[in-house]
């Protein structure tokens, strides 16, 4: 398998060095040369095994399949779940996708515990040590902060935004008692935090003398760990059986992934929802082409508080039929002017692909979560609701998976002031309030967070 740049700057690389690099030198994101077909979810068949075939199809050369089979054991041995993604009926053909019984209650520890386990096997098997950087919106940081905590090999640095996250989920990101987890609290938004990553990667005198990595979704192995709860979905309820996703994003690679499942052959087709909150560039893009710069707003959503959704790239590259000249042109139009629009062949391919997006204000966010607690008793998080409300919006033929991508706990203020219930913390994770928080404030600065980094890499 090998991975080209979606910006058409950087030569072709292997699954190892894509995972470990993040993002590609030209700036670009990393993804197949050709999508490999991998055959559907089998009757009976386990959530490991299915995940060790998939990895193992994007892995290639780069990790032998035995290998993959371990890593993915000891990945999900931490989830409450043995299914690891159960779905649960919420009404006649309409399940909910659960993705929060890994050890953060969010989804991205289905990706962040097997990347954790690959990074560590990969530079220990080269000799080498990295840092990881990423920027989080709320769930990224805690997931990445719980799945790499203690290793050996990887030194993590987490930046969010001050204040615009929710104290359980800073929590998960600051109190492992990890050595090798710095967390950074800037004075700005998601996308300024995201920004400053892009800006220390584009640093390559900065990136070499550190060795910096990346494990946001910009890193193509999210994508494809989180590809496999779809092609598990589809097994689940029938082969046969036409799904419509409906996905609660904000940077877009969750929905991107059940895409990159179709484009594998593992769903029966592609019906796809991207439900966004107030912050509606996905809704914009799809329906009208154009991409617009705006600052991001603070919604009762905060992980999908984002305003420039990073993985729309990939999906245009591929819309572009992969011409990373053509694509780079648009971003860089889109850099200089803060708008860019899309050629009209372009968005006739857009439109075609199976996706649509729709947008869920507050007000309809706080409707939806009081209509899940009524009609089936359970407390959903403001982010599973954003998908509930969409799903209600466009009717389909089709069986909904919405998919649920947070513990409602995560989120107690928000879920007790809407519903007038407080959702319990799981008690697995209990610990995590008990232990003292670690993190440095510090401004909105690129020159600041660049010598953070340096000192904390020495030390």
């Amino acid at each position: 398998m090998e991975y080209v740049s979606t910006r058409g700057e950087s030569s072709s690389v292997s699954f190892a060095d894509a995972c470990l690099a993040g993002l590609a030198p030209d700036g670009g994101l990393y993804t197949p040369v050709t999508y490999p077909k991998i055959q559907p979810a089998q009757p009976g068949e386990s959530y490991l095994s299915l995940a060790t075939r998939i990895l193992s199809a994007f892995a290639g050369d780069s990790i032998p399949t035995q290998i993959m089979s371990e890593l993915v054991e000891k990945a999900y041995a931490s989830f409450a779940h043995q299914s690891v993604t159960p779905l649960n009926q919420i009404g006649p053909d309409r399940w909910m996708l659960e993705l929060h019984h890994g050890p953060t209650l969010a989804f991205k520890d289905v990706a962040m515990q097997i990347i954790a386990q690959i990074y560590d096997h990969l530079l220990t098997e080269r000799g080498e040590r990295l840092t990881v950087l990423c920027a989080t919106s709320g769930d990224t940081g805690g997931a990445a902060a719980a799945a790499f905590a203690g290793l050996k090999s990887v030194d993590v640095f987490i930046l969010h935004p001050h204040e615009r996250i929710s104290p359980i989920q800073r929590r998960f990101m600051t109190s492992t008692g990890a050595e090798n987890i710095h967390n950074f609290a800037l004075d700005s938004d998601f996308d300024e935090c995201q920004a400053i990553v892009k800006s220390l990667f584009a640093d390559h005198s900065f990136r070499d003398e550190v060795s910096l990595s990346g494990v946001n979704s910009i890193n193509w192995t999210r994508i494809a760990a989180q590809s496999v709860y779809f092609a598990a979905a589809q097994g689940a309820l029938g082969a046969d059986r036409n799904l419509r996703f409906v996905v609660p994003t904000g940077n877009f690679g969750d929905a991107l992934a059940a895409y990159v499942a179709a484009r594998c052959g593992m769903l029966n087709g592609l019906e796809l929802v991207s439900a966004v909150n107030s912050n509606t560039t996905m809704v914009d893009l799809m329906n009208t082409g154009a991409l617009t710069r705006r600052s991001a707003v603070a919604t009762h959503s905060p992980a999908m508080d984002i305003a420039l959704p990073s993985n729309a790239e990939r999906l245009l590259f591929e819309v572009m039929g992969k011409d990373g000249a053509k694509l780079k042109a648009f971003y860089d139009s889109f850099a200089q002017s803060g708008t860019a629009e899309l050629d009209e062949q372009t968005k006739g391919a857009l439109g075609c692909v199976g996706v649509k997006a729709v947008t869920i204000d507050d007000e309809a966010t706080e409707a939806e979560m009081k209509r899940l607690l009524s009609e089936t008793g359970t407390l959903q998080c403001p982010h599973t609701a954003v998908g509930s409300a969409a799903a209600r919006e466009i009717p389909t033929e089709c069986v909904d998976v919405i998919l649920s991508t947070a513990h409602a706990a995560k989120f107690p203020e928000t879920v007790s002031e809407i519903t007038g219930k407080t959702p319990p913390l799981p008690d697995r994770s209990e610990e995590f309030l008990a232990r003292e928080e670690v993190y440095e404030r510090l401004p909105a600065d690129l020159h600041k967070v660049r010598e953070a980094i340096r000192a904390g890499v020495r030390r």
